[in-house]
């Protein structure tokens, strides 16, 4: 019990001394405050949607928008006009770190659902309220497997009129700039012949250096582009679909987070 009472003694003292305990505290607390939500949210899906259902992302949605002010954080949205698209399409974003959800959650539309990576399922309580949100979880590591996924997720989307989420990286990538895309979503929207909505985070180089274990207050800006319409389109438009997005989004990622740079200036280490 002493133990305990220094520990919460020494608590104000680490958070105002030691950037990198308060690196590590955050993430902690992200993770455990993530999973407690999902336990919370469990059996209101199980009541609600009685399982596995793309309609439990608005309780999912919901539940975690609070969550930016835990952190300091403000999100700051532009382009929302273009998100008022009726039908299925398919949203891509970039991809920094686990904090995107909270940007996602900002703006993710009804009955819209994402593709994650495998491993994802296996995490505790989170792994399963993203399956009982019908998350479609895709194995990376087989082409094959991620194929065959990725043709299932287009007449999903058909027949059950659904909107997905994608992160064409493939992976978190915190470098100041866009990885290069993989294909898979861009054959989803040309296999569904649905419109692609680029999304473009801001860079968190402002507030958030993993390397450096930096983890302060902070503006995401989220930016929505025009629909890309794929209407017409074959495997073979794939590629110029791919580069096309790339160049959208790589552009409007440079510009929204130099502004947010010089608003804020750099995060000192």
């Amino acid at each position: 019990m002493d133990v305990v009472w220094m520990l919460l003694l020494l608590l104000p003292l680490l958070m105002w001394s030691s950037s990198t305990f308060v690196f590590y505290f955050k993430k902690f607390f992200y993770v455990a405050w993530m999973m407690f939500l999902a336990i919370l949210g469990i059996p209101i899906c199980l009541l609600k949607s009685g399982g596995r259902d793309v309609e439990n992302m608005r309780i999912i949605r919901a539940m975690v928008r609070h969550v930016k002010y835990l952190f300091g954080l403000r999100i700051e949205v532009s382009g929302w006009e273009h998100l008022q698209t009726e039908g299925p399409y398919v949203i891509i974003s970039n991809h920094q770190s686990s904090l995107d959800v909270l940007g996602m959650m900002e703006i993710l539309p009804d009955r819209c659902t994402t593709i994650a990576k495998k491993e994802l399922v296996y995490a505790g309580t989170v792994g399963l309220i993203c399956w009982l949100a019908g998350i479609v979880f895709i194995n990376r590591k087989k082409t094959s497997d991620a194929k065959s996924v990725m043709a299932d997720a287009a007449k999903t989307m058909l027949d059950d009129q659904i909107r997905l989420w994608v992160f064409p990286e493939g992976t978190r990538n915190q470098n100041g700039d866009l990885l290069p895309f993989k294909k898979g979503a861009f054959h989803l929207a040309v296999q569904a012949q649905v419109p692609i909505v680029p999304v473009v985070f801001s860079s968190y180089n402002s507030f958030y250096l993993r390397k450096e274990k930096q983890f302060n207050s902070g503006v995401i800006r989220l930016r929505i582009l025009p629909k890309i319409e794929t209407k017409g389109l074959t495997s073979d438009d794939v590629s110029w679909l791919s580069d096309q997005s790339h160049n959208l989004m790589r552009t409007a990622f440079l510009e929204i987070s130099d502004s947010v740079a010089k608003s804020n200036g750099p995060l000192k280490h």
